[in-house]
């Protein structure tokens, strides 16, 4: 289910609308590529084997790599017709819960928590969880805050 939206003007009328993404696999290779790209190379994320006998019993995905996938978890969620731009305007909340372990598959459930109007368009506060497939405990939960410049 998406919330599709005619134009950004639509979106105060939609604060409590949620949807629910598809799943979407965390696979080693990304979890390699994101301990590269950060340094943060530490043996939970990319020795498979060392990881097999630790305390998650597999290599889990960082944190902040499954933060770092809402853009992509959510787009999916909320298409908002009529904008020219969308604005990382920052976090207000974010909580880590459980960890992603590698070869799980994760999705979005997001819901327009906020809307405020700014001068360039609208602050706009998503509440979102990431949840494991076969989990009753999410990955994360998150306020993000971006700007819809029509």
């Amino acid at each position: 289910m998406t919330i599709d939206l005619p134009s950004p003007d639509a979106l105060p009328g939609a604060i409590g609308r949620s949807a629910t993404g598809e799943w979407f696999a965390i696979e080693q290779d990304r979890v390699a590529l994101f301990a590269e790209a950060t340094e943060d190379r530490q043996w939970i994320h990319v020795d498979a084997r060392r990881a097999a006998s630790g305390p998650f019993a597999a290599p889990i995905a960082h944190g902040y790599l499954t933060l770092s996938l809402l853009p992509h978890l959510v787009r999916q969620l909320l298409r908002v017709d009529g904008t020219a731009m969308i604005v990382n305007y920052g976090l207000d909340r974010v909580r880590f819960l459980q960890p992603v372990v590698v070869g799980s598959r994760v999705r979005a459930v997001t819901e327009i928590a906020a809307v405020e109007v700014a001068a360039q368009g609208y602050r706009t506060t998503l509440r979102t969880t990431v949840e494991i497939e076969g989990s009753a405990r999410p990955a994360l939960v998150a306020e993000t805050i971006s700007l819809f410049v029509p």
